[in-house]
């Protein structure tokens, strides 16, 4: 079974809840965990890890990098509203399947 969600891979978003909700930030999601109800976000849930030395990365120390966040966190974010929102499904004239902002009708990401 195929689990869908409203948010895909490479789509920008805003944070609805959390840290990142009070500065009213943006980004782009990285990788989608449908199963688990969680995405990886551009700048997003930064957290600190402690590396030791390997090939990769021969100096180790302390390393910055984003963690998951629940896919209930953030919504689609539309250009032309300047605000989150919620998407809905539309069919265009040539057959292709978008999904567009549900207040103003624009095609929200690259479905």
């Amino acid at each position: 079974m195929r689990i869908t969600t409203h948010i895909r891979k490479d789509d920008i978003v805003i944070a609805t809840a959390g840290r990142e909700r009070f500065t009213k930030k943006t980004g782009r999601v990285l990788k989608v965990f449908p199963a688990a109800g969680r995405a990886v976000i551009e700048g997003f849930n930064m957290v600190k890890r402690h590396m030791r030395p390997t090939q990769k990365n021969p100096k180790g120390g302390i390393v910055e990098k984003e963690r998951s966040i629940s896919l209930s966190s953030v919504m689609p974010y539309c250009g032309k509203c300047q605000r989150g929102v919620r998407v809905g499904h539309r069919s265009l004239t040539d057959g292709t399947k978008v999904r567009v902002c549900r207040k103003c009708g624009e095609v929200v990401g690259k479905s």
